[in-house]
């Protein structure tokens, strides 16, 4: 199916969404009711999902909800980070925004705050305001190829000056049951617009429908499956490998239905929600820093190619280091400070390429020769 069959079958359907329910578009989700409280009814019934990604947002986050439809999640969001946190819904279809910007006055009067603004883009493409776009073409209508060329020159322009969405501009990107409903050559392109957009030591929180096997060319032509969330899933694997591909580190499986959602020519469809973080971009340098993997596994292998025993030492980067030393790490490893700490700014590089043992006498310093009297604590907090 080309791009541009694949974007009408999904607004056509999606329009139809915000006007009458439509229980097929994706599986029910079970959302904390104390947040529905506050939400209209028409947003309630007119909202499509397959997980609930808002349940691991935190107060104070600023939050971009890709693909945000009548604004369930974004309307969940704002009460999870409170008055000061922020939210940003982005979806295309005008139908869908209409519905979330008439209802967002009511959410902020019965919460008493205002916290949440719906923008119009493509997922795909969070760089370009489409309302902004579409302002500039109703004065210059396309008629010919040179306005063509000029209209996709004004495009490139908003893209660079006035982004709907900036670089580096959010702590968290949520998504809800959105990300298969982009056709597989742009797929690339929207895996590379959620890291742009997060910040350092940001995180996506996504939740989708994923494939048990790869889904045939017959039915990715359907426009009928496309649209309902089955022709552009990826498969479990290929979901997790977009994120790595991207830049992203520690992607890990939050939630994984153990019952498929619909079984469509022998291939199970279900819903999965993950978390991928970035920030582990960066110069190595060496710090003699070490760590221990703790267990329960005989070894692992990281996002960098570190394969690391279990109970042994490990030289490590500064930077490989302070991510291990968070979530979802930390519970993993033990982590030992050389005696003398290297400041970073005469910290040499360090060669992550590689994976090597951390002798003792790295951290100690090769002329620690000290001898002590047998301690009277066992450890930090509890004597023998």
């Amino acid at each position: 199916m080309s791009t541009l069959n694949a974007e009408r079958a999904v607004k056509e359907r999606y329009a139809a969404g915000a006007q009458a329910q439509e229980a097929a578009l994706c599986c029910p989700v079970q959302y904390n009711p104390q947040y529905l409280k506050v939400i209209p009814d028409e947003v309630i019934e007119r909202d499509y999902g397959c997980g609930d990604p808002s349940q691991y947002l935190h107060p104070g986050e600023t939050v971009l909800d890709l693909g945000s439809g009548t604004g369930k999640i974004g309307f969940i969001a704002a009460q999870v980070v409170g008055p000061e946190g922020r939210v940003i819904g982005v979806d295309m279809t005008d139908e869908m925004l209409a519905v979330a910007r008439r209802n967002a006055p009511v959410v902020a009067e019965r919460l008493g705050y205002a916290n949440v603004e719906f923008r119009k883009g493509r997922i795909q493409d969070l760089a370009l305001d489409l309302e902004e776009l579409d302002a500039a073409l109703r004065a210059n209508p396309i008629a010919n190829a040179d306005a063509f060329l000029a209209a996709d020159a004004l495009a490139e322009e908003l893209r660079v000056t006035r982004p709907l969405v900036a670089s580096d501009s959010v702590d968290v990107v949520v998504s809800n049951c959105v990300l298969n409903l982009v056709e597989p050559r742009a797929k690339r392109q929207l895996f590379a617009e959620i890291f742009r957009v997060l910040r350092r030591g940001g995180r996506a929180v996504i939740s989708d429908i994923v494939a048990d096997e790869p889904v045939p060319a017959a039915m990715q032509n359907d426009p009928e499956l496309w649209s309902g969330c089955i022709s552009g899933a990826l498969t479990e694997e290929e979901f997790l490998q977009a994120f790595t591909d991207a830049g992203f580190y520690g992607v890990e499986i939050l939630k994984l239905d153990a019952q498929p959602w619909r079984t469509v020519e022998g291939i199970e469809f279900r819903s999965m929600t993950i978390q991928a973080l970035k920030g582990k971009q960066g110069p190595c340098f060496e710090r003699n820093q070490a760590v221990i993997y703790r267990g329960p596994f005989k070894e692992v292998l990281d996002d960098d190619g570190h394969r690391m025993e279990r109970g042994r030492r490990y030289a490590v980067c500064d930077k490989t280091y302070t991510l291990y030393r968070r979530a979802p790490y930390a519970a993993y490893f033990e982590f030992v400070d050389p005696r003398t700490e290297i400041p970073l700014e005469a910290a040499a590089p360090f060669d992550c390429a590689r994976t090597s043992l951390r002798h003792p006498r790295e951290t100690k310093g090769l002329e620690y020769r000290a001898t002590t009297e047998a301690s009277q604590c066992c450890d930090a907090g509890g004597c023998c």
